[in-house]
């Protein structure tokens, strides 16, 4: 494959700035049962390419699925006149090592090993516990799938990069219902590593289905303004959706309002606040050894120290910018071209533990787990359930619990961070444009925030 795509390249490099070629062959699996029954199963197998040409600013980007010299050139030669077309301005990458490696899969337990009859088998387990643990539990929703991936890649710059990797994701969902009141709570597991994550989930299952019985009677929270300590979970959730998107190159360089605001050495928060993206994380969902445009991975610092210090890139975002390119130019598969992708965004663990951060609340709310919401600079978010947190200790089960308010001032309200960081990993992915759902990690520790909104329902 190696001698193959230099050859291609080296054959039209003149025609442009620069040249790649991605090739890519997958299998994947994906089980789901949607109450007592299979709702889907499904395997498949894929294998096709692309080839990206910049010329002058402008990109052409064409996808095949026939793996022969005279395929990929036709529709090299097709990028080519595409990049031509559109290119008026002036080619900017951020420069980058020239590499050759193998990234071979490294893995505990290979799914693909494992009988499919096997999977369907443990995963019906789970979803008999979930409807028979409560009869308030009508209904389930359990998922399982995985992805088996070996890429090549290689560009004008003389870079080749072959790497295999392996993506598993589930989730485990009771679905308890009453008067017309319906409640969730779930299990998720994830891995780039080994099939074993899927074990062992019976205790946390079952305490899911109490917690989603119990939310059905839980009185819905009052609205207000609260000092709120938020899990690992949802601080993870908020920290991916709300500042790692923010942080995405592109949407910088895009926005000139946003650019005012995102500029380098500005003050978010407390000296305590740390943030960093990170593709370095073996066996977690965000591990990316090399990102699509053969950049190796790293661990990027956006906030230290409460101050910004960098942001996500692709080459291109990263030239336009004059900054470095930091390994995050990724591709959910060879039908898309490379655009800044988080990997696993996270907080940094700090000091404090987990009765230091409540003792000193009169009033406040313990936010745990993550049921959905939208990031950006103004932001909203769900947690799974909650507690109120009365005289410094943790009380009654809340239910409703939707943070909402402004990212910037959000951060600078953050006064404490835990000792307790956790990444976590989670069926689905990250969704942008098109390309979803993109395996990523999103990690934190537990973490105050004062002055917090809590939109309730009473």
């Amino acid at each position: 494959m190696k001698s193959f795509l230099k050859a291609v390249i080296k054959k039209y490099e003149s025609e442009a700035d620069y040249l790649e070629l991605r090739i890519e062959e997958s299998e994947s699996t994906s089980i789901a049962f949607r109450g007592p029954a299979i709702d889907s199963l499904k395997q498949s197998s894929e294998r096709g390419g692309c080839v990206r040409v910049l010329y002058k600013g402008g990109w052409g980007f064409a996808t095949f699925n026939r793996l022969n010299e005279n395929t990929i050139e036709y529709y090299l030669k097709s990028a080519i006149k595409q990049a031509k077309l559109v290119g008026n301005d002036k080619s900017m990458l951020a420069d980058v090592p020239v590499v050759d490696v193998t990234i071979p899969l490294d893995v505990k337990n290979d799914p693909r090993s494992i009988a499919l009859e096997k999977k369907v088998d443990i995963l019906s387990n789970y979803n008999k516990q979930i409807l028979q643990s409560h009869k308030l539990i009508p209904m389930s929703s359990v998922r399982y799938s995985e992805k088996y991936a070996h890429r090549w890649f290689c560009n004008s710059e003389g870079s080749f990069v072959d790497q295999e990797n392996i993506d598993l994701s589930g989730g485990l969902v009771p679905v308890a219902m009453k008067d017309g009141q319906t409640q969730m709570a779930s299990v998720g597991f994830g891995s780039s590593r080994d099939f074993n994550i899927i074990f062992g989930k019976e205790n946390e299952l079952e305490q899911a289905c109490k917690h989603a019985v119990g939310l059905l009677d839980a009185p819905a929270i009052d609205g207000g303004v609260y000092t709120i300590v938020v899990d690992p979970v949802l601080a993870g959730v908020f920290v991916h959706e709300s500042f790692g998107h923010t942080s995405e190159g592109e949407k910088v360089f895009d926005n000139e309002k946003l650019a005012q605001v995102m500029k380098m050495g500005r003050q978010f928060g407390k000296p305590v606040l740390n943030i960093y993206d990170t593709g370095l994380d073996v066996g977690s969902r965000g591990f990316v050894p090399y990102d699509d445009e053969g950049v190796k991975t790293e661990k990027t610092y956006l906030i230290k120290e409460g101050k910004l210090v960098g942001r996500l890139h692709s080459r291109e975002t990263a030239g336009r910018m004059g900054e470095k390119a930091t390994g995050n130019g990724r591709a959910l598969n060879y039908k898309y071209a490379p655009i800044p992708r988080m990997r696993n965004t996270c907080i940094e663990q700090g000091t404090s533990n987990f009765e230091d951060m409540i003792r000193d609340i009169d009033l406040g709310v313990y936010a745990v787990d993550a049921m959905g919401g939208q990031g950006g600079e103004m932001f909203t978010f769900t947690a799974g359930r909650g507690y109120m947190i009365r005289n410094g200790k943790i009380g009654e089960m809340v239910k409703n619990v939707t943070m909402s308010g402004n990212l910037f001032k959000t951060l600078e309200n953050i006064d404490m961070i835990g000792n307790d960081f956790m990444i976590h990993d989670s069926g689905g992915g990250c969704g942008k444009g098109v390309q979803f759902p993109l395996p990523v990690s999103h990690s934190a520790p537990h973490i105050r925030i004062r002055n917090a909104v809590i939109a309730g329902s009473r």
